[in-house]
């Protein structure tokens, strides 16, 4: 990078995640070039597109080349990717922690040598393993794919040692290729995220923790500051940094958190900007798009501070009438340009309010008219508890 010109991020990945990015790195002064497999990447709708496979590296040498930092849209990317880019540009977070999180099994073991507990778990790589990490952890428990899994895809439920033969019938022809983990079923209270951030010299902030609620596996509602955990938003800084510094970490990353009996369950990590963060854009002094372009270009981080109370609606498969949000004060709507299709997301909406009673107002009024209700209403009833 030079003072003469303005910096250029690259992009692995074009999806919504980076178009948010590129959408935050513009009023910085910073250019944005994204990578991606397929011509319709909606990221190409506000930055310029490269179409590559992850394996082009011709494509991949030349976008080298234009760029002074390389980041990633999501955390599929293959580490081998990120590691012949890191010999040729900066790339942040470090191809080292993208590999950690992208193996369960790698990452459920940093957690509890960082001191977050989690479910108990086991590698399974063959029938026979099944069978003795069911004996050993009982069940529910739940089967996952060691990689490549994301929004509940890889995951099979066992309610009883029954399931074994379905389980290993669906995910069996994946632990050839990756491996499996099976997860003791965690009877959590609530799911918390904690989104981080950590720059090349060090400095660390993180938001409000945030509470979430899913459906089907994929992200539905998110609110935030979330409400009376305020005991449990000191021990998730520190684990967060924790995990962080233990992994030499740049950029912003989620930490997905179970609530159990008041203690903090670690789930998952994504070394990315994440679902859960996107309340941050409007509702927060500083985003998380924001932040993670200043934190791997080596800019000075913003404050995270939440500017008053948040709900983030997320649109699966198509988007609803925008008119009942454009309408509300202080709410805000996200179409991320995406083809409708049946549990995609394609977009977001995020109503923010000074106070929580002034929220459940909004809330309330914006569900009702959209028939939203039942997504929104645990939400209603954490604000209004």
């Amino acid at each position: 990078m030079t003072a003469d010109r303005q910096p250029v991020l690259g992009i692995l990945g074009g999806g919504q995640l980076a178009r948010m990015l590129a959408l935050a790195a513009a009023p910085l002064g910073v250019k944005t070039l994204v990578v991606d497999g397929v011509a319709d990447a909606c990221a190409g709708q506000v930055a310029p597109l490269l179409v590559a496979d992850w394996t082009d590296y011709a494509a991949l040498e030349a976008f080298a080349s234009k760029v002074d930092v390389v980041t990633f849209d999501f955390e599929n990317v293959p580490a081998e990717t990120a590691h012949w880019l890191a010999e040729r540009v900066a790339v942040f977070p470090a191809p080292q922690a993208l590999a950690v999180a992208q193996d369960r099994l790698a990452e459920k073991t940093m957690f509890r040598d960082c001191g977050l507990q989690t479910a108990a778990f086991m590698a399974v790589d063959t029938r026979e393993m099944l069978d003795q990490a069911l004996a050993t952890i009982g069940t529910p428990a739940i089967l996952k794919t060691r990689r490549l899994g994301y929004d509940g895809k890889g995951q099979f439920r066992l309610h009883s040692i029954a399931d074994a033969d379905a389980a290993w019938a669906s995910l069996g022809a994946a632990a050839a290729r990756h491996g499996l983990i099976l997860e003791a079923f965690v009877p959590f209270q609530r799911e918390l995220s904690v989104i981080a951030v950590r720059g090349r010299n060090g400095d660390f902030n993180t938001w409000p923790l945030t509470r979430n609620w899913h459906t089907d596996g994929v992200l539905s509602m998110s609110l935030a500051p979330a409400p009376d955990i305020d005991q449990l938003q000191g021990r998730a800084t520190e684990l967060a940094r924790t995990l962080a510094e233990r992994l030499g970490y740049v950029g912003v990353f989620a930490l997905e958190l179970f609530v159990k009996d008041g203690e903090l369950l670690g789930n998952e990590m994504a070394p990315r900007v994440h679902n859960s963060g996107h309340w941050t854009i409007e509702g927060a002094h500083t985003s998380q798009f924001e932040n993670h372009v200043r934190a791997v270009l080596g800019m000075p981080l913003g404050n995270g501070e939440a500017r008053g109370v948040s709900a983030m609606f997320n649109w699966i498969g198509d988007l609803p009438d925008p008119a009942p949000v454009l309408r509300t004060v202080d709410a805000h709507w996200h179409d991320y340009g995406k083809q409708a299709r049946p549990g995609r997301k394609v977009g977001h909406a995020t109503l923010c309010a000074p106070t929580s009673a002034a929220l459940a107002d909004r809330l309330a009024d914006v569900a009702t008219t959209l028939d939203r209700l039942p997504q929104a209403q645990p939400a209603l009833d954490a604000l209004t508890r």
